[in-house]
């Protein structure tokens, strides 16, 4: 286990989970779709943003809560939904629940998490959200039923993975759910004896919404989520069923289209999550954060913009809120950060994301990170030109 003094930041967590992992397992974690260039452009698009400095600002006493959908959260960034996270550890999906909880920001639980939506929500009361997946109505009502019962507040309804996409690294690793063990897993695991016994100590993980609940309507979602399985069939006529069914907040995630968002604003959503699944999904789609701007022009200025892809540190938790985002999701950190060093990881990475952001704000004379705005970029009248030369004239497309 990776000392929490030797991570002082996310790229220190992802090489400590490098090592301490098996080779099958962390490239299903930090791999993207095809030659995995749209997660590169991702990280290529947030380093090319400068902020300003500025000086002489009495930024004494800053502000990085922020209000969103209701409620007020105690930090600028929540964890993001991810499938079967007790790969990169035993008991990530709990302790994800248990830092959320107890610093006060949203843990966003994924259909196809290690650990059920009702444990999920027993551990972090209103500080969990879910993350639905469908890929058969009957099931996704289903899911949706659960959500309600278990007392959940926020429902992400994931449109962007009609099919899953060819993920290079799974597929020359042989990674399988569940797994088929040949020569060369036996091997990796072999190599790397601490995650595979304390895994198999506590349990092969499986998808923890697939397993029967008791209750009066636990119905089929003991088949909820099938990796392999096409959502295709999802459409704009299940959002607008999904609306009218779901009482309480819904967002709608996977959104890089600016007449989407309009649409989905349209359709009763109350919030639009802007995502290229940190390029897990389609290899030539843009940077999330270039498609940011135009999105928010396209829904005005104050319908609440979520926003992931790419994120790896206070600085790139700034740049989002500058160019619109209303709060900032992140996913992989979070990964790397259990596979570093398990629970104590998790609650780093958080401590450390706070504290950059806060020094960030500092550096360019801000104190309230609600306040952001493009004024903050480096660049010639405070930075809008350089905000249009990443985004480009997005306000004018249909589909990014």
């Amino acid at each position: 286990m990776a000392r929490l003094d030797h991570i002082q930041c996310v790229e220190d967590a992802r090489r400590a989970a490098r090592r301490r992992l098996p080779r099958m397992l962390f490239d299903f974690i930090d791999g993207a779709a095809g030659e995995e260039r749209a997660g590169r452009r991702n990280r290529e698009a947030l380093d090319r943003i400068e902020l300003l400095p500025r000086v002489l600002v009495n930024v004494e006493t800053r502000r990085i809560a922020c209000d969103l959908l209701g409620r007020r959260w105690n930090l600028p960034f929540g964890i993001a939904p991810m499938g079967m996270c007790d790969l990169a550890w035993p008991g990530a999906d709990r302790a994800f629940a248990d830092a959320a909880r107890d610093h006060s920001i949203p843990h966003c639980l994924s259909t196809a998490a290690s650990t059920s939506l009702e444990d999920c929500r027993a551990r972090a009361g209103g500080n969990a959200w879910f993350q639905l997946y469908v890929s058969a109505p009957e099931t996704g009502w289903d899911l949706v039923r659960r959500a309600l019962d278990a007392g959940y507040e926020h429902l992400v309804f994931t449109v962007d993975t009609p099919v899953l996409s060819r993920r290079r690294r799974e597929l020359r690793r042989g990674f399988k759910v569940p797994f088929r063990l040949g020569p060369s897993q036996l091997l990796d695991f072999a190599l790397h004896p601490r995650w595979s016994l304390t895994t198999l100590a506590r349990g092969v993980p499986s998808f923890g919404n697939n397993r029967s609940h008791n209750g009066p309507r636990s119905g089929s979602s003991s088949r909820a989520f099938d990796r392999s399985q096409s959502r295709g069939a999802v459409d704009w006529a299940f959002l607008d069923a999904l609306r009218e069914r779901w009482p309480h907040r819904l967002v709608v995630k996977g959104v890089l289209s600016p007449d989407d968002a309009a649409r989905i604003r349209a359709a009763g959503a109350d919030a639009v999550y802007v995502s290229n699944h940190g390029g897990r999904q389609l290899d030539s789609a843009p940077a999330a954060i270039d498609a940011l701007p135009g999105i928010r022009r396209a829904v005005g200025p104050d319908y609440p913009v979520l926003f992931d892809s790419g994120v790896r540190d206070g600085e790139d938790v700034v740049k989002a809120f500058a160019l619109g985002a209303s709060y900032v999701m992140l996913g992989r950190p979070f990964l790397y950060a259990a596979g570093a060093a398990g629970r104590a990881g998790v609650y780093r990475i958080i401590e450390l994301l706070a504290e950059e952001t806060s020094v960030a704000l500092a550096q360019i004379g801000r104190t309230d990170i609600g306040a952001l705005d493009e004024r903050v970029l480096a660049g010639a009248g405070g930075g809008a030109e350089q905000a249009h030369a990443f985004s480009g004239d997005l306000g004018l497309i249909g589909s990014d």
